[in-house]
């Protein structure tokens, strides 16, 4: 079907946008690939690359054809591993006693090999087509949309966003938790996207073409409006979008859409520092931990800058590595030329995630511009930045230092959380043992407040709380007892194995090879008694591997450290996280198989 110029319809199991330049094109979408054998049907000789709006099946189940055709194939970034490692996805994805209603079985059956990932926010030249790439969760959470300008008209193909004015294709897909209705909200916010970018036309890969956008939105989110009053009234995306930002004081703001709170520090000069920047405008986490069910986007941008005098967003720095935190900060780098700026103690775990066995790692490396040191207060425009460490919720975090406005501002990050009222219990302290959790961190962070004297505390989940001096004692009080509780529950006295309770670790964590390739690792053994003594590393590895160094011995002080090198030749079988260990034995006491590494061998 004909839609006029160089832009044609196939319809198949979806709506299939063929757009033309002479003999040659691009898809949009692909469905089963019967398009390919009516080609002549449109004048096109061939089809050089495929976009695809989602992983859904009636959109992706023939790339098989595309592959073999020599097609390039271009998937949303965080579905690419539903359709290039969905056998993967088939073997992990729970099945019994699950939680996740995310329609991502609803995927190909069998792995395609794609080219590439559409680049978010960006404009990318297909064919001889400049395609804009805008993020528009609502249907699954990675949905992409596509802006394109045509014959003279703007064409937004937006996939299952909107099938008609006012109707989506699905509501049951836009349900991502066993309880709520994230994918509403999204739907929302992603169609109020669209219309930002003045479409003639909205091409639905299901229905027919949409030429009036902006009264087929206005219908469509006044009834998913209408939807959500049902079961959250209080709840008005819309609203939200329009002033995301709440100023603590006229030149910092703090984001009130995003998971994980998001601060901006304002310069005259117009530009902002963000600090922290995970989850930008969250309807809600999808269940689930998988690459696609976590979508970073820049929703809140262009209100801050619209509301709030900004035309650069130049620097981001976290106050720790937790994904909620940094997810973004990637696409502020690509999109807005943001730059990272981390405390000197996350770098590495920023930069090189694999190397870790941490929880709440992101997905991919974040490359740090600068390293900031501890207690050097560090230049940006008319402000004085100073870092000092903060661990307790996590080893890897830092307490980001600075005045404004005239308060003198501490960033806190997650250590504790904000519910402690004035003479009831000591609120919340947020540890996990996972996170490096040490039996004095929280009394230490409580001395540091103290010191520094602060009159607003902003934190990663919470309200800003004033400083007073009886909060600075509950603090005190509440990180003492849970230092003494934890001496008290431990053997401390005997064996010194600490919180988290292990000995040893491997570094790096995760490593991915051929096969036969050589693996240099480092194994850090503990002396975990108050005596200095021996310490004796075993490496296992499995059958057919070699272990270059199987035995490494060291002399460790009293509750010393070291690293041990060590290196192991793969097999040459394709295998996945195989497993190496570390038996360990120190001052003559036999631990065992203390720490683990997994090596992926393609």
């Amino acid at each position: 079907m004909e839609l006029g110029g160089n832009v044609a319809r196939f319809v198949d199991t979806v709506n299939v946008y063929l757009l033309r330049s002479g003999r040659s094109g691009i898809l949009i979408d692909f469905g089963s690939g019967d398009v390919l054998d009516h080609l002549n049907d449109f004048g096109v000789d061939g089809v050089t690359d495929v976009l695809l709006t989602h992983h859904h099946r009636d959109v992706t189940q023939g790339l098989a054809r595309a592959r073999a055709a020599g097609i390039r194939i271009w998937a949303p970034p965080t579905e690419r591993d539903l359709i290039e490692s969905a056998s993967i996805h088939w073997q992990m994805r729970p099945l019994d006693n699950y939680y996740d209603l995310r329609e991502d079985r609803f995927t190909v059956l069998d792995d395609v090999l794609i080219d590439g990932v559409v680049s978010e926010y960006r404009t990318q030249k297909f064919g001889d087509f400049d395609v804009l790439a805008l993020p528009t969760p609502g249907h699954t959470p990675g949905s992409m949309s596509y802006v394109v300008d045509v014959d003279g008209r703007r064409l937004a193909f937006t996939g299952d966003l909107i099938a008609a004015p006012g109707k989506v294709w699905s509501l049951a897909a836009t349900q991502w938790t066993y309880t709520w209705i994230e994918g509403l909200g999204a739907t929302m916010l992603s169609a109020r996207d669209i219309l930002d970018r003045s479409p003639d036309l909205i091409l639905p890969a299901h229905g027919d073409p949409i030429d009036e956008p902006t009264a087929a939105v206005a219908l469509l989110t006044d009834r998913l409006q209408a939807l959500i009053d049902l079961r959250s009234p209080e709840w008005q995306p819309l609203e939200l979008r329009d002033r995301p930002y709440l100023e603590i004081s006229r030149h910092l703001l703090r984001n009130r859409t995003s998971h994980g709170n998001s601060y901006v520090l304002l310069s005259d000069s117009g530009a902002a520092l963000v600090i922290d920047f995970g989850y930008d405008f969250t309807t809600g986490l999808p269940a689930g931990t998988d690459r696609s069910s976590r979508r970073p986007w820049l929703q809140t941008i262009p209100a801050l800058k619209r509301l709030h005098g900004v035309d650069r967003v130049e620097v981001a720095i976290p106050t720790h590595y937790h994904d909620d935190h940094v997810a973004g900060f990637n696409l502020l780098r690509d999109v807005e030329g943001t730059e990272v700026w981390a405390p000197e103690n996350m770098v590495a775990v920023l930069s090189d995630p694999d190397r870790f066995d941490l929880p709440c790692l992101w997905y991919d490396p974040i490359p740090v511009d600068r390293s900031l040191p501890f207690g050097e207060p560090i230049g940006w425009h008319e402000y004085d930045i100073t870092i000092h460490p903060l661990p307790g919720h996590t080893l890897f975090a830092a307490a980001i230092e600075f005045q404004v406005d005239g308060q003198h501002v501490i960033a806190t990050g997650d250590q504790q959380d904000g519910r402690w009222v004035a003479g009831e219990r000591p609120e919340f302290l947020n540890y996990q043992y996972r996170n490096g959790f040490r039996f004095d961190d929280f009394a230490a962070s409580a001395a540091l407040y103290r010191r520094l004297e602060p009159d607003l505390l902003i934190s990663g989940h919470w309200l800003p709380r004033p400083v007073t001096p009886e909060y600075l004692d509950q603090l005190d009080h509440a990180g003492r007892e849970l230092a003494r509780l934890h001496r008290e529950l431990l053997p401390a006295e005997t064996i010194g194995l600490g919180a988290g309770g292990f000995a040893a670790r491997i570094e790096p964590y995760r490593s991915h090879v051929a096969g036969g390739a050589t693996v240099d690792a480092e194994v850090i053994v503990r002396n975990p008694f108050a005596r200095p003594g021996s310490a004796e590393v075993a490496l296992v590895v499995p059958p057919g591997w070699v272990a270059e160094h199987a035995s490494r011995r060291a002399r460790l002080d009293a509750h010393g450290e070291r690293r041990l090198r060590v290196r192991v030749r793969t097999g040459m079988t394709p295998v996945r996280r195989a497993r190496i260990g570390a038996d360990i034995t120190v001052a003559g006491v036999r631990l065992g198989q203390q720490a683990e590494a997994l090596i992926t061998v393609a």
